[in-house]
């Protein structure tokens, strides 16, 4: 089998073609399957659908309405249709491409065919072939092939899509005269759906890929219609059925009735406003510390992303999401609300949220309040309110969030936060029970919705000279201090610590002027620039900075070379997507398996380890990775990862069997014996090595254990002063750790720079303090340049 190269094996989604549901939807077990099967079940596995189109989610749905009134699209629902008859596919075969038939043992025999109940029927198609594919989930490759198809089928074939209503349903293409079943596909073993490019000739086609018979196999079959706006409600009926795979489990006919302790259930909310980086994604804004304010930026698109998770109480079913709406203010009538174009919704990854994603052009009228720049250490009010459609609730239930914004200079300089800074609201939504409408089915009738906010306030109308003792829930949901976790015996998890953007005035004014200098003459680096660096880089100005110092900023060959890279073969896979999950876990931008960041994550480990074929990809590449990733785009970080692997000489210490590592680590031992003797003396009396605490430090260049913050500023120096400040930062950690390691025997050292070195610099103040120590420690460095290298 000509089979084509992978191009990924977690599911992406482009920045080019806009995303129907950014999570992968939960498959319910399957209840049973006719379809003859060589897999023993395995494709159980493959739990995940995505789904990807340009349409808006609500556009979406008007459409799908339309669908059953509409019959020159849809068929309605027959329950039998004529006998069928002998029908097969040719196949063409184009390069590196190949067709097959339609298998014969899916083909029904000849008799009455019964449609899924719930399903709907498209007609007008045509049926383009199918390939197979290596990476049934990427998006890439699926476009690739629709492109092949469309351009280049001799064949096509006049079909009839049925889509099921429910994800037990199977999909089925039928012959257009006669309604005979030519193939059938059952839902659960459908991965992925996406369709062609607006403006393009694809843009009438569409796609799925299904695993067929076991998971080593994987086709895509193409499809072009002829009335284009099917497309969409194609899509959305894929998205209906796998929505509807949440099943519920029943309610007991004999289940008690609410009682007044158990009538309310608690959902927190989350808002978290993104904006056009310029460079094709979308990205976080990041809200004022003191202020509580989104700090947005005029003219520029945005999107607003909604996360409600439940709390308490037995869990609601969230049907869909009925409306995003937004409006300048505060105490806003719902006649002010505007309705914002919907884009995605659908649950997370891990079924605990559900989240709705809504495109919002601040240049219309009606949002011009929020679009100007506002007068400093001044604020506008904004209201976003979505309304949720609940099964369980006879009636939409709507979440209202008031939010503080401040539309800053256009002249700011762009930044890339992947940090989440959302705003998050705790409501207590109060039901009364209604009669059952049947034996399994409650139904329920709102008596209250109230926020958090508003309870705070009652309490503090109520007893003015009392303060409540905690600000409400709006005040956002990052994650306590680092400072108030609990001491104990578990290792600081990679990718802790939350690193503020917020900087003050006049060192972005110096640094702005310093970068307006160096771009006029990138070949120079400024003089003053090292001296900035040692301060540590500005949050905000990393990602331009960092590549500017690693000399990318004219990377358009080696951006091209990447993306032809991702579709190489990778002899190491195995080895990357095993640690994929285990790099920066306490990041909310790569906890998720499958999300945007463990994909962007496992790309770059896989583009570099075809690119350096010597080294390959070797344990802790994927944490400084990960680390380039936070401050911007995959080409981008892949290109700095080349240059300090290569220009840096990172990849040095990987190379035969590790002699420079060891070399290095022979050098740091030289260096605590004549600056720290004491230490040094003890280690040799417990028999303590370098390698045993210091192989991390140098492999992942203090990236896979310690707080963000500290590591970001290593990343500073790194770029800036080269490698040998890996020794400036291994001795000043060594130099104010020495009372306690001088206490300690062999397991106590090792335990002690596994767990408490690390959490130690959760502080802020702890880890700037041991950053100006570090750069004190030049001529260490230097004199390990001079005599030891």
């Amino acid at each position: 089998m000509d089979d084509m190269a992978s191009v990924g094996k977690i599911s992406v989604s482009s920045d080019s073609v806009s995303t129907l549901n950014s999570e992968d939807f939960v498959l319910v077990s399957r209840l049973g399957d006719e379809t003859p099967s060589a897999n023993n079940g395995s494709d159980d596995e493959k739990t995940g659908l995505k789904i990807v189109g340009n349409g808006s989610e609500q556009q979406l749905q008007r459409e799908l309405e339309d669908v059953l009134m509409d019959p020159s699209v849809a068929e309605g629902y027959p329950t039998t249709v004529a006998p069928p008859r002998p029908c097969q596919f040719g196949y063409q075969d184009l390069t590196r491409v190949r067709f097959f038939e339609p298998d014969e043992s899916l083909v029904e025999s000849p008799g009455m065919l019964v449609l899924d109940e719930d399903s709907v029927v498209f007609s007008k198609l045509t049926y383009l072939g199918c390939a197979s594919v290596n990476a049934p989930r990427s998006e890439v490759e699926a476009l690739r092939m629709i492109s092949i198809l469309r351009s280049q089928c001799q064949m096509p074939l006049d079909v009839t899509l049925s889509v099921p209503g429910v994800s037990e349903g199977t999909v089925r293409l039928l012959d257009p005269q006669s309604g005979t079943e030519i193939s059938n596909y059952p839902i659960y073993k459908i991965l992925f759906c996406v369709r062609g490019h607006d403006g393009t000739m694809e843009s009438d086609c569409f796609a799925f890929t299904e695993s067929h018979y076991n998971t080593e196999i994987f086709r895509i079959h193409v499809f072009r219609c002829e009335i284009q706006e099917a497309v969409s409600r194609i899509l959305y009926s894929f998205a209906t059925a796998f929505r509807r795979s949440a099943i519920k489990a029943p309610l007991s006919a004999q289940a008690p009735p609410l009682t007044p302790d158990s009538d309310v259930f608690t959902f927190t909310v989350s808002l978290e406003i993104k904006e056009d980086d310029g460079k094709g994604t979308f990205s976080a804004v990041s809200r004022d510390k003191d202020r509580q304010s989104f700090k947005l930026r005029p003219g520029v698109d945005k999107k607003i992303v909604i996360y409600v998770q439940q709390t308490s109480n037995k869990e609601l079913a969230i049907e869909r999401c009925f409306g995003l709406l937004l409006s300048p203010g505060k105490n806003v009538r719902n006649s002010a609300m505007h309705l914002l174009d919907l884009e995605s919704m659908g649950k997370s990854s891990d079924g605990k949220s559900y989240i709705i994603t809504g495109s919002w052009n601040p240049n219309t009228p009606q949002f011009q309040a929020v679009n100007e720049e506002t007068p400093r250490d001044k604020f506008v009010y904004m209201t976003t309110a979505v309304d949720l459609v609940i099964t369980e609730v006879e009636e939409p239930v709507r979440f209202l969030l008031e939010t503080r914004v401040r539309v800053c200079s256009p002249n700011d300089r762009l930044f890339w936060p992947f940090s989440k800074r959302s705003y998050t609201e705790t409501f207590y939504l109060k039901l009364r029970q209604l009669e059952r409408k049947s034996n399994t089915d409650t139904l329920y009738e709102v008596v209250s919705l109230e926020s958090e906010t508003e309870r705070e306030h009652k309490k503090t109308t109520a007893s003015p000279g009392i303060m409540p003792s905690s600000t409400h829930g709006s005040m956002g949901n990052s994650p306590p201090d680092d400072d108030d976790e609990e001491d104990n015996d578990e290792p600081l998890l990679s990718g802790s610590g939350d690193v503020s953007k917020e900087c003050a005035e006049k060192i972005l004014e110096t640094w702005g002027e310093l970068l307006s200098k160096w771009h006029m003459n990138l070949a120079v680096r400024p003089k003053q620039l090292p001296t900035l660096v040692r301060s540590g880089v500005p949050e905000a100005l990393r990602g331009e900075v960092w590549q500017l110092l690693a000399g990318c900023h004219n990377n358009d060959h080696q951006v091209e070379e990447y993306r032809m890279l991702i579709t190489k073969e990778s002899p190491q896979d195995s080895a990357i997507t095993r640690d994929i999950n285990r790099t920066f876990p306490a990041h909310d931008y790569f906890k998720d398996t499958g999300g945007d960041g463990q994909d962007s994550l496992y790309k770059i480990c896989k583009a570099y380890s075809v690119y350096d074929e010597e080294i390959g990809y070797c344990q802790g590449q994927s944490f400084l990775a990960a680390v380039l990733l936070l401050h911007m785009p995959e080409e981008q970080a892949f290109s700095v990862l080349v240059k300090i692997m290569f220009d840096y000489g990172l990849r040095e210490l990987f190379k035969q069997n590790f002699e420079d590592l060891h070399c290095k680590f022979f050098q740091l031992e030289r260096l605590m014996q004549e600056y720290i003797p004491d230490l040094y003396t003890h280690f040799l009396n417990i028999g303590l090595e370098a390698h045993m605490y210091a192989s991390q430090w140098f492999l992942t260049l203090f990236t896979a254990k310690f707080p963000l913050y500290m590591v970001f500023h290593i990343i500073d120096l790194l770029l800036s002063e080269g490698i040998s400040v890996i020794f400036n930062v291994a001795l000043a950690l060594l130099k104010t750790s020495k009372d306690d390691l001088l206490q300690a025997d062999f397991e106590g050292a090792l335990k002690f720079f596994r767990v408490p070195v690390p959490k130690r610099y959760r502080s802020e103040e702890n880890a700037k303090k041991l950053m100006e120590l570090a750069c004190s420690m030049k001529v260490l460095a230097r004199l390990a340049s001079r005599q030891m290298m």
